[in-house]
Protein backbone atom coordinates (compact mmCIF):
# COMPACT_ATOMS: atom_id res chain seq x y z
CA UNK A 1 0.00 0.00 0.00
CA UNK A 2 2.88 2.52 0.77
CA UNK A 3 4.25 2.02 -2.74
CA UNK A 4 0.54 2.66 -4.04
CA UNK A 5 0.81 6.33 -2.53
CA UNK A 6 4.08 7.02 -3.68
CA UNK A 7 3.44 6.32 -7.26
CA UNK A 8 0.52 8.58 -6.78
CA UNK A 9 2.18 11.44 -5.64
CA UNK A 10 2.96 14.37 -7.99
CA UNK A 11 6.62 14.67 -8.58
CA UNK A 12 7.32 17.93 -6.66
CA UNK A 13 11.08 19.23 -7.58
CA UNK A 14 13.23 20.93 -5.48
CA UNK A 15 15.23 23.22 -7.72
CA UNK A 16 14.73 25.39 -10.81
CA UNK A 17 16.31 27.68 -13.12
CA UNK A 18 15.47 30.81 -14.59
CA UNK A 19 17.37 31.52 -17.77
CA UNK A 20 17.31 33.52 -20.72
CA UNK A 21 15.97 30.67 -23.42
CA UNK A 22 18.80 29.71 -25.51
CA UNK A 23 18.29 26.06 -26.98
CA UNK A 24 15.01 24.95 -29.25
CA UNK A 25 13.90 22.84 -26.65
CA UNK A 26 13.52 26.05 -24.41
CA UNK A 27 12.37 28.26 -27.12
CA UNK A 28 9.79 25.80 -27.90
CA UNK A 29 8.40 24.88 -24.28
CA UNK A 30 8.53 28.81 -23.70
CA UNK A 31 6.06 29.16 -26.85
CA UNK A 32 3.99 26.42 -25.44
CA UNK A 33 3.83 27.77 -21.85
CA UNK A 34 2.20 31.09 -23.35
CA UNK A 35 -0.34 28.97 -24.96
CA UNK A 36 -1.53 26.79 -22.45
CA UNK A 37 -1.85 29.46 -20.17
CA UNK A 38 -2.95 32.57 -22.28
CA UNK A 39 -5.02 30.78 -25.02
CA UNK A 40 -6.39 27.05 -23.45
CA UNK A 41 -6.68 28.63 -19.54
CA UNK A 42 -7.27 32.19 -19.47
CA UNK A 43 -8.76 32.52 -23.59
CA UNK A 44 -7.09 35.80 -24.18
CA UNK A 45 -6.55 34.69 -27.44
CA UNK A 46 -7.57 31.56 -29.30
CA UNK A 47 -5.37 29.92 -31.26
CA UNK A 48 -1.85 31.37 -30.42
CA UNK A 49 -0.63 34.61 -28.67
CA UNK A 50 2.72 35.35 -30.50
CA UNK A 51 3.16 38.91 -32.24
CA UNK A 52 5.65 41.25 -33.84
CA UNK A 53 7.46 41.81 -30.18
CA UNK A 54 8.42 37.90 -30.61
CA UNK A 55 10.83 38.87 -33.29
CA UNK A 56 13.06 40.95 -30.86
CA UNK A 57 12.01 39.87 -27.77
CA UNK A 58 14.40 38.62 -25.18
CA UNK A 59 12.71 35.26 -23.92
CA UNK A 60 13.28 34.04 -20.44
CA UNK A 61 12.16 30.93 -18.90
CA UNK A 62 11.61 29.06 -15.58
CA UNK A 63 12.28 25.28 -15.63
CA UNK A 64 11.90 22.16 -13.09
CA UNK A 65 15.34 20.76 -12.72
CA UNK A 66 15.91 16.61 -11.98
CA UNK A 67 19.34 15.87 -11.08
CA UNK A 68 20.44 19.23 -11.42
CA UNK A 69 19.14 19.39 -15.12
CA UNK A 70 16.43 21.87 -16.74
CA UNK A 71 13.77 19.18 -17.19
CA UNK A 72 10.15 20.87 -17.90
CA UNK A 73 9.69 25.08 -18.49
CA UNK A 74 6.98 26.05 -15.54
CA UNK A 75 7.27 30.01 -16.17
CA UNK A 76 7.82 32.26 -19.49
CA UNK A 77 7.88 36.13 -19.51
CA UNK A 78 9.68 37.94 -22.70
CA UNK A 79 11.48 41.21 -22.34
CA UNK A 80 12.26 44.35 -25.24
CA UNK A 81 13.92 47.84 -25.87
CA UNK A 82 10.74 49.86 -26.43
CA UNK A 83 12.00 52.54 -27.26
CA UNK A 84 15.76 53.22 -26.40
CA UNK A 85 16.61 53.21 -22.48
CA UNK A 86 12.29 51.80 -21.83
CA UNK A 87 12.12 48.29 -21.72
CA UNK A 88 8.92 46.29 -21.26
CA UNK A 89 7.83 43.01 -19.73
CA UNK A 90 4.95 41.34 -21.15
CA UNK A 91 3.71 37.54 -21.54
CA UNK A 92 4.26 36.45 -17.62
CA UNK A 93 3.42 32.73 -17.22
CA UNK A 94 4.14 30.46 -15.03
CA UNK A 95 2.45 26.54 -15.23
CA UNK A 96 -0.57 25.92 -12.52
CA UNK A 97 0.97 23.07 -11.35
CA UNK A 98 3.90 25.45 -10.07
CA UNK A 99 2.44 28.64 -9.29
CA UNK A 100 1.51 27.43 -5.38
CA UNK A 101 5.23 27.75 -4.96
CA UNK A 102 4.21 31.49 -5.97
CA UNK A 103 8.48 32.66 -5.95
CA UNK A 104 9.27 31.73 -10.03
CA UNK A 105 6.89 34.54 -10.89
CA UNK A 106 8.80 36.51 -8.68
CA UNK A 107 12.17 35.37 -9.79
CA UNK A 108 11.00 35.35 -13.46
CA UNK A 109 9.90 39.58 -13.06
CA UNK A 110 13.58 39.68 -11.00
CA UNK A 111 15.56 38.11 -14.18
CA UNK A 112 13.22 40.40 -16.80
CA UNK A 113 14.33 43.61 -15.06
CA UNK A 114 17.78 42.86 -14.03
CA UNK A 115 18.00 42.01 -17.42
CA UNK A 116 17.06 44.83 -19.00
CA UNK A 117 18.52 47.18 -16.54
CA UNK A 118 21.91 45.26 -17.30
CA UNK A 119 21.11 46.27 -20.96
CA UNK A 120 20.74 49.77 -20.40
CA UNK A 121 17.08 50.26 -19.35
CA UNK A 122 16.36 53.24 -17.43
CA UNK A 123 12.45 52.69 -17.37
CA UNK A 124 10.98 48.67 -17.33
CA UNK A 125 7.21 48.83 -18.12
CA UNK A 126 4.78 46.24 -17.86
CA UNK A 127 0.84 46.22 -18.87
CA UNK A 128 -0.39 43.89 -15.94
CA UNK A 129 -3.81 42.32 -15.24
CA UNK A 130 -5.31 43.56 -12.66
CA UNK A 131 -5.44 40.16 -10.81
CA UNK A 132 -1.59 40.81 -10.42
CA UNK A 133 -1.14 44.00 -9.49
CA UNK A 134 -0.44 43.30 -5.91
CA UNK A 135 1.82 40.84 -6.26
CA UNK A 136 3.71 43.38 -8.64
CA UNK A 137 3.24 45.87 -5.99
CA UNK A 138 4.84 43.75 -3.29
CA UNK A 139 7.66 43.72 -5.80
CA UNK A 140 8.21 47.38 -5.78
CA UNK A 141 6.40 48.17 -8.71
CA UNK A 142 3.56 51.41 -9.04
CA UNK A 143 0.50 51.80 -11.00
CA UNK A 144 0.61 54.03 -13.70
CA UNK A 145 -3.75 53.92 -14.71
CA UNK A 146 -5.94 51.31 -15.91
CA UNK A 147 -6.70 50.17 -19.33
CA UNK A 148 -8.32 47.81 -20.63
CA UNK A 149 -6.84 44.88 -23.13
CA UNK A 150 -8.39 42.14 -24.66
CA UNK A 151 -11.35 43.06 -23.28
CA UNK A 152 -9.98 42.44 -19.70
CA UNK A 153 -8.72 44.98 -16.93
CA UNK A 154 -5.23 45.60 -16.28
CA UNK A 155 -2.41 47.90 -15.18
CA UNK A 156 0.11 49.93 -16.64
CA UNK A 157 3.13 49.58 -14.10
CA UNK A 158 6.46 50.41 -13.70
CA UNK A 159 9.00 49.22 -11.78
CA UNK A 160 11.28 50.90 -9.33
CA UNK A 161 14.28 50.18 -11.03
CA UNK A 162 16.75 51.08 -7.49
CA UNK A 163 14.87 47.28 -6.14
CA UNK A 164 16.39 45.64 -9.34
CA UNK A 165 20.12 45.54 -9.64
CA UNK A 166 21.33 45.66 -13.12
CA UNK A 167 23.16 42.64 -13.75
CA UNK A 168 24.35 40.36 -17.46
CA UNK A 169 23.95 36.74 -15.31
CA UNK A 170 22.44 34.15 -17.75
CA UNK A 171 20.79 32.33 -15.41
CA UNK A 172 20.05 31.76 -11.91
CA UNK A 173 18.82 29.33 -9.73
CA UNK A 174 15.69 29.11 -7.11
CA UNK A 175 15.94 26.54 -4.65
CA UNK A 176 12.44 24.92 -3.47
CA UNK A 177 12.05 25.77 0.37
CA UNK A 178 12.35 21.71 1.95
CA UNK A 179 10.21 21.29 5.13
CA UNK A 180 12.11 20.68 8.01
CA UNK A 181 12.80 17.30 9.32
CA UNK A 182 11.58 16.59 12.74
CA UNK A 183 14.24 15.86 15.26
CA UNK A 184 13.72 12.20 17.11
CA UNK A 185 15.32 12.20 20.71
Amino acid sequence: MMFEEMENRPFIPTEYVVRLAQTPWERAGYHALRRDVFCTEQHVFEYDDRDSIDETAIPIIAACCVAGMPDRIVGAVRIHEAEPGVWRGSRLAVHADHRKLGRIGAELIRMAVSTAHGLGAIRFLATVQEQNVLFFRRLHWKSLGTITLHDLPHHGMEADLSRYPAHGFDQTWLLRPQPRSRQVA
